[in-house]
């Protein structure tokens, strides 16, 4: 064998040594351990597909496309340990700012509380209703809009979902259904650990919650305009069509019928 042979097979191996010793360094200093590991996003790792994370351009558009732009996205929280819970989102609100009586900040009003609805689209907007239950929306185009998030389909860490839930239920209470875990405003917040504390960050940068593409887009013909839940105070607005949802969804909320058929024609 010629000694540029050698020299050659030797530089080859010098290469994959140095390359295994990089993958054990980093799975033994600054990655968690292979259980833990299964559980945090690729956008964290350093293996992220270009795009999987939806930026300020996604945020930045009318409130109604907006709403319907969420159906089929994936919100994905990261809790302090790492886990990582992932919901589809199957249902969405649109509440279109001055304008909508429905919406907090009907009439231009602006309060400390409604302060997130009038900062930039992808500002998360977390306010509390009954006094002990929270929901998540988040800011779009126009002044003071942003869409309720209604409902998500779980698809990843299920069962830490299901103990968070279960942390606000009475002690013998019957084990709740996958399909039960996020399917309303509070219950998706209680599901994802969402707290007051996240009101008025950045669903486009923050690094404990985000959203992604999801694994597909619902079609327009399975995407149901139904009208808003829990607005009786609104005037005309009651019955206008600015709820949203993927029909045939288990995880929606409330399935409108007349909607659906309406929706079909």
């Amino acid at each position: 064998m010629s000694s540029s042979t050698m020299s050659g097979r030797k530089r080859k191996l010098d290469s994959v040594s140095v390359e295994a010793t990089t993958v054990k360094s980093s799975h033994t200093q600054d990655s968690p351990p292979a259980k833990t590991a299964a559980l945090i996003s690729r956008y964290f790792t350093g293996e992220e597909k270009s795009g999987s994370r939806l930026g300020e351009d996604f945020f930045n558009q009318p409130c109604i496309s907006l709403a319907k732009a969420f159906l089929g996205k994936v919100l994905v929280r990261r809790l302090p340990d790492g886990t990582e819970l992932r919901g589809r989102v199957v249902e969405a609100e649109a509440y279109l700012g001055g304008e909508d009586k429905a919406s907090h900040s009907s009439g231009g009003k602006r309060t400390e509380r409604n302060t997130a609805m009038f900062m930039k689209p992808g500002t998360i907007y977390v306010y509390q209703i009954y006094g002990i239950y929270l929901c998540m929306n988040i800011s779009s185009q126009g002044e003071g809009a942003a869409v309720l998030l209604r409902s998500l389909e779980p698809l990843q860490g299920l069962e830490a979902m299901r103990e968070l839930r279960s942390a606000r239920r009475k002690e013998n209470a019957r084990l709740l259904k996958d399909k039960e875990l996020c399917n309303g405003p509070s219950k998706l917040c209680q599901a994802l650990d969402i707290q007051r504390g996240f009101d008025r960050r950045d669903l486009a940068t923050d690094h404990e919650v985000w959203l992604e593409q999801g694994p597909e887009s619902p079609t327009p013909e399975t995407v149901v305009s139904a009208p808003r839940i829990g607005i009786n105070y609104a005037g005309e607005w009651v019955s206008k069509p600015l709820r949203f949802y993927i029909q045939g969804n288990s995880c929606v909320s409330v399935v409108d019928k007349a909607a659906e058929r309406a929706s079909s024609t």
